[in-house]
């Protein structure tokens, strides 16, 4: 224990000792800068704003600072086809040289989508589920019937669609649906005297619908043609109807006298 407490005390003890100290803060040393070379510490880029370019403009740019990119596809009916909607990373993110950049690129042409089932859906229902399946929500008109906004069909270009047909995405669809008033009962109007227009303004004020038109006699003037008889007809037995009945005319140049 002696020899070893007094070979603590020599020279050579602490040469060695300082040489170690010296090769490990070398080694330490040589690692670190190793490490920093290696990984090109400090050294980058900021991503470019390539976002509403075209895409040979987006490719062009990026390549340029030595970035790769991979391309996606999105339809979106408001904006133009072939241009960035997004990327990943966004503009301005600090990257190293070679990173890979993500874009979306907005295609020219709408995937199909199958019409979901809508059908007795409310109206808040039914234009959530469109949404869903990337549809939109066109007019809405209302029929005769107890529930009240309540879809009863659904029409795409002005003809009727079920559940299952295929429409391209973003497609605009209007609903028929319930008024909530189908079991009421309304004043039946008196058509006599007026012309099949003001007969049609008249009953679409008052939720009836036109029937058959026939004429009577010899037609010379359409528009100005009256309505000389309905069916049904007002009497003191029938005052009202139900809403949506249809009202039949006949036409005539010929006013009843």
């Amino acid at each position: 224990m002696g020899n070893f407490t007094a070979y603590l005390k020599t020279r050579s003890f602490r040469n060695n000792l300082l040489g170690a100290i010296g090769t490990v803060v070398g080694l330490l040393l040589i690692a670190f800068f190793s490490l920093r070379f290696y990984t090109k510490h400090g050294e980058g880029l900021n991503v470019p704003e390539v976002k509403g370019l075209t895409v040979a403009q987006a490719v062009s740019k990026l390549e340029e600072l030595g970035l790769r990119y991979e391309l996606d596809s999105v339809y979106m009916m408001d904006k133009p086809p072939g241009i960035v909607t997004d990327q990943d990373p966004d503009a301005n993110t600090f990257v190293k040289a070679n990173r890979t950049i993500y874009l979306t690129i907005n295609t020219s042409q709408a995937p199909n989508v199958k019409f979901p089932d809508i059908e007795a859906k409310s109206l808040r229902e039914a234009q959530a589920i469109l949404e869903s399946y990337r549809l939109k929500l066109g007019d809405t008109t209302y029929k005769p019937d107890v529930a009240r906004d309540v879809v009863l069909g659904a029409l795409f270009g002005g003809q009727p669609i079920k559940a299952g047909e295929i429409l391209p995405t973003g497609s605009r669809v209007s609903l028929i649906l319930g008024d909530g008033r189908g079991n009421e009962d309304i004043e039946l109007p008196n058509l006599n005297g007026l012309t099949i227009d003001e007969a049609r303004f008249s009953l679409k004020g008052l939720m009836l619908s036109l029937g058959t038109i026939t004429y009577e006699g010899a037609i010379t003037d359409t528009a100005n043609a009256v309505i000389v008889s309905q069916y049904p007809a007002v009497a003191d037995t029938l005052t009202k109807v139900k809403i949506g009945t249809p009202i039949n005319i006949i036409l005539s140049n010929k006013p009843k006298q």
